[in-house]
């Protein structure tokens, strides 16, 4: 039988024993003026019509920049991208794409150079979700560079190999 450290845990600490993949979720009201945020909690919803979900805090400093965009992007990290994760979390809001190698995509919004794949969607629903808002998104264009994923486990970012 399995050894618990303990049987009363937090949330959080339960849900960083859970591997994910690392997001950064962006988008535009000009094209000059980018904003995004990291963002781990992102999911395939439906394949018919395609729809994706992320997951944003309340608290953020961009949600409401974020649910007000008709048009977002989700770029999946590359294993090699552990500072661009970092600059997306931390940095403030208003420096993350400063410096930053990134392109306009054809729905207008953000596309990070480098990352393993990215999304452009329309919004499509927004649900409340406790302390978070589902932000849901028709997948309009999409593509895959091949590269490994960012993983976050544990407090930790690394590459999915290696």
């Amino acid at each position: 039988m399995d050894q618990y450290v303990d049987g009363n845990v937090s949330l959080r600490e339960v849900m960083s024993s859970y591997p994910t993949g690392v997001t950064v979720v962006a988008g535009s009201e000009r094209a000059d003026t980018p904003f995004g945020l990291t963002v781990n909690s992102f999911t395939s919803l439906s394949l018919s019509p395609p729809l994706i979900l992320v997951c944003i805090g309340q608290t953020s400093t961009l949600h409401d920049r974020l649910i007000a965009s008709d048009n977002f992007s989700v770029n999946i990290l590359a294993g090699n991208q552990g500072a661009v994760a970092d600059r997306f979390a931390a940095e403030p809001s208003g420096e993350r794409f400063e410096g930053a190698a990134w392109q306009v995509g054809t729905l207008g919004v953000p596309i990070i150079d480098g990352a393993t794949a990215w999304l452009e969607c329309s919004r499509y629903e927004l649900l409340k979700g406790g302390d978070h808002t589902i932000l849901i998104g028709r997948v309009e264009h999409s593509a895959v560079t091949g590269r490994d994923a960012l993983v976050y486990h544990r407090g930790s970012l690394r590459p999915s190999r290696g």
